[in-house]
């Protein structure tokens, strides 16, 4: 939900659509540095929110950045963000844990999990989590396996900060099916081996317009796109997802009857 015209419009939007569970961006998406956040509007966000509210990161953020300008500005981007994360009380920011550029998948691990330890050292009080999302892999994108995540957790020196998001849409375009039992059983066996189900604290529900294994990160509405409704009739059903919020990523217009729509959908698979 947006948060345009204060943090707490978005509260009022996602009411407005019978959520009952909100995702929100901190500040301006697409700008390193975001208004201060006003004492009134912390006050009126905390003592409007009725349901689950928690974090994306700026897209620009890059922790596993090659230049050293961009690395930097990524870092104190994050620190901000948990800053800000903490004084309104959301308890954890989902971020694309960041793209090598060229530098390989195995230094762009290491360069993330520095960097997070960067993030935490100067946010020491701060109670807020990054939970890392399963990304589709696309350009040099990591994510995209469970064994990217559990290589970070391995590296950080504060694992217990940490967390993950699963993307639907990104999972299959990264080639993890989800559609028929077997598929998904495997994938969510796989995911517990390498780092864990109880580290899952959220879900983006999306459907994708690509192909399984594509690497494409193309969102569409649910039962829409190549998982169709039997992959997300398996997530909502699944007895250890039952407490997790839940949010939507697909495609909408200023009167959000799409997110009106595509809830309904995914609430009759319940």
């Amino acid at each position: 939900m947006s948060i345009a015209g204060g943090v707490d419009r978005a509260l009022e939007r996602g009411a407005s659509v019978g959520c009952d569970a909100i995702q929100i961006f901190l500040k301006n998406n697409m700008q390193w540095a975001g208004r201060k956040l006003l004492p009134a509007e912390v006050d009126r966000f905390r003592a409007q929110r009725r349901v689950p509210v928690f974090a994306h990161s700026t897209y620009l953020i890059n922790l596993a950045a090659t230049n050293r300008s961009f690395h930097r500005r990524s870092i104190a981007a994050l620190i901000d963000e948990v800053e800000r994360a903490a004084a309104l009380g959301v308890p954890f920011i989902v971020m694309h844990p960041g793209a090598h550029m060229g530098a390989g998948e195995a230094a762009g691990l290491k360069k993330i999990a520095r960097s997070l330890d960067a993030v935490f050292r100067a946010t020491p009080r701060a109670r807020v989590r990054i939970a890392l999302e399963t990304t589709a892999g696309q350009g040099t994108n990591l994510g995209y396996r469970f064994e990217h995540l559990a290589e970070i957790y391995q590296r950080v020196r504060k694992p217990m900060r940490l967390a993950v998001c699963v993307d639907t849409c990104h999972l299959f375009a990264a080639g993890y099916d989800i559609r028929t039992p077997r598929r998904y059983r495997q994938t969510m066996r796989e995911l517990d081996r390498l780092v864990g189900c109880r580290q899952v604290v959220a879900f983006h529900l999306n459907d994708s317009k690509m192909p399984l294994g594509s690497r494409v990160d193309r969102h569409a509405h649910i039962g829409k796109g190549k998982i169709g409704l039997a992959g997300f009739r398996h997530v909502l059903r699944d007895r250890r997802w039952r407490r997790l919020p839940m949010v939507l990523e697909t495609p909408k217009g200023e009167d959000l009857q799409e997110d009106v729509e595509n809830l309904k959908v995914l609430r009759s698979l319940l």
